[in-house]
């Protein structure tokens, strides 16, 4: 699928938003939005966006695919299933969620992680260690689906790659091996190196979305209220009044 089309799909949908003053989840403020939630109702865009996602990456022995929650569910779902229909062999779906701990293993080996809280900790074979910190757990049992699995991790729109980048720390913890990450927009300029290096990263949309910092916004510098219907407006409006 061409990026025109992807654009010409994502527009119809209402998708695309511009001329506006938007809070970016980073706290940048920007004119333009690509809102995630205009897709997902639209079952007939999405499946054909995951399909194409699919046929990317289709000769890469795919077992697993993994996103985050909770829009991502949605991409991991369509997109296994078109993988399990184009190769004839199952290619199973599963998420990981937001957690405020996170959990360290070493299996066959000596582990070293950086761990932000803590700094670089080793753990020898079978040394578990727990750790109180924002990232992404893989549970419902769905942890012992990526061990030992080829793994394509997917996610709806790349900004600064901080969800799949513990998305894809938290499979190779449990033994997954990520093949590659899918995306539907990247709109962060992201690159591999950004996100833990994913041996490929595929965006069905690539787009650069002008971003300020709060104290250089020339939006708010001239007033224009700021979008609270997407975004991170109605927090940073509430932040605003609580000062």
């Amino acid at each position: 699928m061409e990026e025109r089309e992807v654009s010409q799909r994502l527009a119809r949908v209402g998708a695309v938003i511009t001329n506006s003053h938007i809070v970016y989840t980073s706290g940048r403020h920007g004119t333009a939005y690509v809102n995630k939630d205009a897709i997902y109702p639209h079952t007939q865009e999405i499946s054909d966006l995951c399909r194409a996602i699919a046929e990317y990456f289709v000769a890469d022995q795919i077992e697993v695919v993994i996103a985050p929650a909770i829009g991502g569910v949605i991409l991991s779902q369509w997109t296994a299933h078109h993988l399990t229909k184009m190769t004839g062999r199952p290619v199973l779906s599963t998420y990981a969620q937001k957690s405020e701990r996170s959990l360290y293993k070493a299996r066959e080996t000596t582990a070293i992680y950086n761990i932000p809280s803590m700094g670089t900790i080793t753990l020898l074979e079978g040394e578990e260690l727990a750790v109180k910190e924002n990232c992404f757990v893989i549970e419902r049992g769905y942890d012992k689906l990526v061990t030992g699995k080829n793994v394509l991790v997917v996610e709806d729109i790349l900004t600064t790659g901080g969800s799949v980048r513990k998305v894809i720390a938290t499979t190779r913890a449990l033994g997954g091996k990520i093949v590659g990450l899918g995306a539907l927009c990247n709109r962060g300029g992201i690159k591999p190196s950004d996100v833990l290096d994913p041996p490929q990263l595929y965006a069905l949309l690539n787009v650069k979305l002008d971003s300020y910092d709060e104290a250089d916004c020339p939006l708010c510098a001239q007033g224009i209220p700021i979008n609270t219907d997407v975004g991170k407006g109605k927090e940073f409006l509430a932040r605003k009044q609580e000062k």
